[in-house]
């Protein structure tokens, strides 16, 4: 479900349901003549009620608006049908929920570029490869491992066979690289060696490899064809190994199927 509960007058308003309701009507303001944009920051004001009522009463024709949003109600679904077409920065924000403004600028053509270039190029594959993409990364707050790399040392079947490899290789891009063999995969198919001269740092430091890594892997694992199937628990298998944060991922998926799967 998108909404964990209703949003509106006298409802529970917890700032993850309201940020994703005034996400909504800003993308339809189109629709609501005089209406201003709102501020999408999860708290539940006089702004927000107005603009919900105001949906309300222009677009579905209700005399007497209830000022509520909820899973199943008309007025989400009219919503939805007001989005507007393709990947925006606007469903962008809404995948990655909470990501800070100047990371959504700077991930937001990267994302659109590099799925393209992978072969992410339905709704249905865009929306896996973002949810999983928004939890590993923390809605982009991450592109590198917090730990240190010390745990991965001496790990030969990562291919860290040289002293020092652990934290060089350690864990980086939006779903994360690791090992020395990893790298040197990886920079081979970008005609770049990640292994010299700090080169390593650039998965990390870099949005458009950033991107670009977790397309890398995400085509070497054959994920899109799980994403056709709406796979959710394969497509993590695949990345985490197990289950870990999964709750989340459906989380990232619901939001993602909502903004760019219509009708």
């Amino acid at each position: 479900m998108l909404l964990g509960n209703a949003v509106g007058n006298g409802a529970p308003n917890q700032p993850h349901d309201v940020k994703i309701v005034q996400l909504l009507l800003n993308m339809n303001l189109s629709r609501l003549p005089g209406t201003a944009a709102l501020d999408v920051d999860g708290q539940f004001g006089g702004a927000s009620a107005s603009a919900i009522a105001a949906f309300q009463s222009l677009v579905l024709g209700d005399a007497v608006p209830d000022g509520l949003v909820s899973n199943g109600s008309a007025t989400l679904a009219e919503l939805r049908k007001g989005l507007p077409a393709g990947m925006t920065a606007a469903k962008f924000h809404l995948i990655m929920l909470y990501a800070r403004p100047q990371k959504l600028d700077l991930y937001y053509q990267p994302v659109l570029d590099r799925m393209q270039a992978a072969g992410i190029n339905t709704p249905l594959r865009q929306a896996h490869f973002l949810a999983q993409t928004g939890h590993e990364s923390g809605d982009l707050l991450y592109s590198e491992e917090l730990a240190s790399g010390e745990a991965y040392e001496g790990r030969t079947d990562l291919g860290n066979t040289q002293p020092g490899d652990g934290p060089k290789f350690k864990g980086r891009g939006l779903i994360q690289l690791t090992g020395r063999a990893n790298y040197v995969a990886y920079g081979q198919s970008i005609g770049q060696d990640l292994t010299i001269d700090g080169n390593w740092t650039k998965v990390a430091t870099d949005p458009s490899l950033a991107v670009d890594v977790a397309c890398w892997f995400w085509t070497k694992h054959g994920l899109n064809a799980f994403a056709d199937k709406d796979d959710l628990l394969t497509i993590t298998h695949r990345i985490n190994g197990g289950e870990n944060g999964l709750p989340d991922r459906q989380d990232h998926l619901d939001r993602a199927k909502f903004g760019l799967l219509q009708g």
